[in-house]
């Protein structure tokens, strides 16, 4: 792709030259008028109209979950092509639209474990963005430790009966459904009594969910409680027991998915820190300019490693190097932001400025960039993964003992 005066030009991928021409030709004959990268209307009258005929011709071309096979609404895409695909709409100034968990870990963890039925009858509500998903695993004693949950769900007949409390859920207060995973036999081995299954998150149906408020002052991650809420035994993925492999599945494309999903936007924040560094006079600086050289290099050694990561030794290591390399870029970066900008980043807008103030930007970045070392399992788990599974090294005794392994011991 040809970069703009200024931008980083990495984007190029080995064999995907004709797909982006093939791309940029179909983005150049059918982009609504009034349409803007973000989905917001360009002016009052045309932005509803303009982004529905543009989700209906996305959707049309597969192009809604471009990575799912045809048969359910996709295009097939590989990595390389879904990244090409992203900076393509974001040249042309259009919104790639996305379904969120929905389309990057639930609909592949029903591919790979689902049954036909499950895929025939859940599969289309995400795809139309009927249906929103979210994913509640870690709980507030086990957020590194999904074999540990003590979230119970007991079988009644046809349906399951979830009852616990899940912590650190991200967007369930957008969500209309949860993958839960619960323990349904609490006398079988840690990782067998496990299950996996999609629950309805309705007061109605014995879930609340409350927004916590993180250190950058969002409120994107949630506290969600089961009281007694149910759903059918047919919603069970991989079947009662089976939760083991399905949420192993889950986090593997969690990492790799949001990795994906993020690089356009890091390449336009590193563009922007780049500009301020500029207006602030600071590129002679060889300090900043060696910060800048690592955020960039970081970047482009993310980006090859999504569209090309390491062959797994056992199942989750590759999508373990990604998750790392994106979790660390994303807190470094945070870091090298407030260095290149400089106290005034330190202070933050003032109360009425715009959310968007580019000082406020940076602050908010250092503060969740912790957090994102933490979220999809630590770095340090994810170090041990690496280690253990691509490089063959043994195994790190625990210091708990055979219980306190934070992995479950089958990483």
């Amino acid at each position: 792709m040809e970069a703009a005066p200024g931008t980083p030009a990495f984007s190029h991928l080995p064999r995907t030259g004709p797909f982006r021409r093939r791309v940029r030709a179909w983005l150049a004959a059918g982009v609504p008028p009034g349409l803007r990268a973000d989905g917001l209307p360009a002016a009052p009258d045309d932005g509803r109209a303009a982004y529905a005929a543009w989700e209906r011709r996305l959707l049309g071309a597969g192009l809604v979950c471009p990575a799912w096979p045809r048969r359910y609404g996709g295009a097939g895409l590989g990595v390389s092509e879904v990244l090409v695909l992203e900076e393509e709409c974001a040249r042309a100034g259009v919104p790639r639209i996305g379904r969120g968990a929905g389309e990057l870990v639930v609909g592949p963890v029903l591919l790979a474990h689902g049954t036909e039925e499950q895929r025939a009858r859940l599969l289309p509500g995400i795809l139309s963005g009927r249906d929103t998903y979210c994913e509640a695993y870690a709980e507030p004693s086990h957020g590194s430790d999904p074999a540990s949950v003590e979230t119970r769900g007991t079988i009644d007949g046809d349906e399951i009966v979830v009852t616990g409390r899940k912590a650190w859920v991200d967007g369930a207060h957008r969500a209309g459904w949860a993958l839960v995973l619960c323990r349904t036999a609490p006398d079988a081995d840690r990782h067998r009594g496990l299950s996996c299954v999609v629950v309805r998150l309705d007061d109605g149906n014995g879930t609340r969910v409350r927004p916590v408020r993180s250190a950058d002052g969002s409120q994107d991650l949630c506290e969600v409680v089961f009281d007694g809420a149910r759903a059918p035994l047919r919603d069970v993925v991989g079947g009662p027991g089976g939760g083991w492999p399905v949420v192993m599945t889950a986090l593997a494309h969690r990492r790799t998915g949001r990795a994906a999903a993020s690089l356009t936007g890091f390449e336009a924040g590193f563009r922007d820190l780049v500009r301020e560094a500029q207006k602030a006079g600071r590129t002679q600086d060889p300090l900043v300019r060696d910060q800048l050289a690592e955020a960039y290099t970081r970047m482009v050694l993310l980006r090859w490693a999504v569209a090309d990561p390491p062959a797994p030794g056992t199942p989750g290591a590759g999508a373990a190097v990604v998750g790392l390399m994106r979790a660390e870029y994303r807190r470094r970066f945070g870091e090298i932001a407030l260095a290149v900008t400089g106290t005034a980043a330190l202070l933050g807008p003032d109360p009425g400025e715009e959310a968007g103030d580019p000082a406020g930007r940076w602050q908010r970045l250092f503060l969740s960039g912790r957090g994102d070392t933490i979220g999809d399992g630590t770095s340090e788990v994810l170090r041990d993964v690496v280690a253990e599974r691509l490089l063959g090294l043994p195994k790190e005794p625990s210091a708990a003992g055979s219980g306190g392994d934070v992995t479950g011991g089958r990483r």
